[in-house]
């Protein structure tokens, strides 16, 4: 296939982003669908690129014949059913975060596509692409640092949308360092605990805000990991990896440091994700497009995803009881 032509469900904040990353800086593809439940939103977007066309129904383009593959990009509650159906037609796929949002279902979306004998579905966990993250599992991987023992991670963001709930910290956020502590590790989180310290006067009120999760893994390692999505400040994430024979940390936002007027010192922080991964985004995308010209994936899968969403369901569960919460996975197959 000389050139990927995509379809893009979901146009909203990450689906108009990988729209135009698919349009200017995506070599081998190129968008000419899109669909999205706000229309107006999806003409808008759509009108900035020339030959992408706008269909109402997500279905309707998954079954467009001028379709070699699919970005989905909407809310999670309605992937599995995207998903099934481009796997329905064979389509390499590009999910967005959570394959799906019940453990279930996403474990029915990973026997599916077993069923076909290839791998189709990439999930859009972007930090594993990042150089940072690349970097530091390489490190891990060499032996340099000896085993690693501990995993220290921060997740902070300046604000959050007035419906985020204390459950959504966990399912929305902190389900990147569960990807994180997998893709480090190399090895499952088997279990899951959350602390809620006394609440920043800046949460809104319900809102867990800050809180602690700890995760142990099958190896007995722990990964533990500060979320704080009220800052007011700027959008941090830093991991920390401690091994037997030495440390490493990424996130330190260590670019130009520089001397202002006022007599200060310091760097620029990234104001959202977006800015963060702008380069583990671009990476992500075009290794998936040349993947899926290939006809099959160069990144996490349907089983990450399904872990994944396994981990962030006990660590709900964790939260609203209080106590230490297993993870069940169900046996892996080949």
């Amino acid at each position: 296939m000389q050139e990927l032509r995509v379809a893009v469900l979901g146009v909203g904040l990450m689906g108009a982003d990988h729209l135009r990353r698919l349009a200017a800086r995506t070599s081998g593809a190129r968008p000419v669908v899109v669909a999205d439940a706000f229309a107006d939103r999806a003409r808008e977007v759509a009108g900035e690129l020339p030959g992408v066309r706008v269909v109402e129904d997500p279905f309707d383009a998954i079954a467009d014949p001028e379709v070699d593959a699919v970005v989905i990009a909407t809310p999670g509650a309605t992937h599995e059913e995207l998903v099934l159906a481009c796997l329905e037609r064979e389509l390499p796929v590009l999910c967005e975060k959570p394959l799906t949002t019940e453990a279930d279902t996403s474990l029915a979306v990973v026997r599916a596509e077993q069923a076909l004998g290839r791998p189709l579905v990439q999930v859009g966990f972007m930090r594993r692409f990042d150089p940072e993250y690349a970097s530091l599992r390489e490190l891990i991987a060499s032996g340099d640092l000896g085993r690693p023992l501990l995993v220290h991670c921060a997740h902070r963001n300046p604000a959050v949308p007035a419906h985020f709930t204390s459950e959504m910290m966990i399912t929305d956020s902190v389900v990147h360092e569960v990807d994180v502590a997998r893709f480090l590790l190399g090895e499952e989180v088997t279990a899951v605990t959350v602390l809620t310290p006394a609440a920043s006067r800046d949460a809104p009120a319900g809102l867990a805000d800050p809180m602690v999760v700890l995760f142990e893994t099958g190896s007995g390692r722990l990964v533990d990991v500060e979320l704080f999505v009220t800052t007011g400040v700027a959008y941090e994430v830093r991991t920390e990896v401690v091994g037997e024979r030495g440390t490493a940390m990424i996130g330190l936002d260590t670019g130009v440091v520089r001397s202002s007027g006022d007599g200060r010192r310091g760097q620029v922080i990234t104001p959202g994700f977006r800015e963060r991964f702008a380069q583990a985004y671009d990476i992500e995308v075009q290794r998936w497009a040349d993947a899926a010209r290939r006809g099959t994936v160069d990144g996490p899968g349907t089983w990450d995803g399904y872990a994944a969403t396994a981990v962030c369901t006990a660590g709900v569960e964790a939260l609203r009881t209080g106590r230490r919460t297993e993870v069940r996975l169900a046996p892996r197959e080949a």
